[in-house]
């Protein structure tokens, strides 16, 4: 069993989808778990339902994409148990933009997202993870960071790649210190964002070019997140792991 009890797990992007499943994970493990999201509503309620269920949970408001945010963040957590956890999940997908047909505003709002929140999230933990004597990050890539997909959303694959790479980067950073990083590669997970705007063509592919010919479901990328939170992946930094029923070994 993953045991979490002794301290604080933040999750980007945590009031739905990938980052709720995440979030009840992570408390069940026994952390006390801080969803952190532009999401007012749904953040909120979700961290009442898991207090009801006797977890230990709050809302925090976080603009991933502004430092000042972050800042607000970690002061807002100080009097919680140590920053043990940081789940880098917020992020936003497109479909259809190419490489000739993407702008420069969707390019610019998908990197500021995707690629610029995940380092200020990195960056912003670095010292209460430090004064806690270590912790695990755990950045939300893709499988697109590795593969091109069908050709389409370039400015997806560009942010992605980078979240790919700076994990690396970062486990390399503070392999000595305590402080691992590893990156999880969802496939095509049956969310709201990735359901948005599917067609039957984009979903005959994905299934077709899934082995497993089906779409993943959030509970199965959380639990492994979960697994890298845990002392289970102590001798774990810089790697990858694909959630993808097989998507990538094709």
């Amino acid at each position: 069993m993953i045991e979490l009890s002794t301290g604080t797990a933040i999750v980007t992007g945590g009031a739905g989808g990938i980052g709720a499943a995440t979030a009840l994970k992570l408390a069940e493990a026994g952390a006390h778990v801080v969803i952190a999201d532009r999401a007012n509503v749904g953040g909120e309620t979700l961290a009442e339902s898991l207090r009801k269920d006797g977890w230990a949970a709050s809302y925090h408001l976080l603009d991933v994409t502004q430092e000042s945010s972050w800042d607000e963040l970690i002061e807002g957590i100080k009097a919680l148990p140590p920053l043990r956890v940081l789940v880098n999940n917020a992020g936003i997908a497109t479909w259809g933009n190419d490489v000739e047909t993407e702008t420069i505003s969707g390019w610019d709002k998908m990197i500021a997202i995707n690629q610029t929140g995940v380092w200020l999230g990195m960056r912003a933990v670095a010292a209460p993870m430090r004064a806690a004597g270590g912790g695990s990050i755990i950045n939300l890539a893709s499988v697109l960071a590795t593969v091109g997909g069908y050709g389409e959303e370039i400015a997806y694959h560009a942010s992605k790649g980078a979240v790919r790479s700076m994990t690396k980067s970062a486990a390399i950073h503070w392999a000595t210190e305590g402080i691992r990083v590893n990156s999880v590669h969802p496939g095509y997970i049956a969310t709201p964002m990735s359901l948005e705007g599917l067609d039957d063509w984009h979903e005959s592919r994905i299934l077709g070019n899934t082995p497993m010919g089906r779409m993943g479901t959030p509970e199965e990328v959380a639990s492994v997140i979960a697994f890298l939170a845990s002392a289970g992946s102590a001798y774990m930094t810089g790697s990858e792991i694909y959630v993808d029923g097989g998507y990538t070994a094709v």
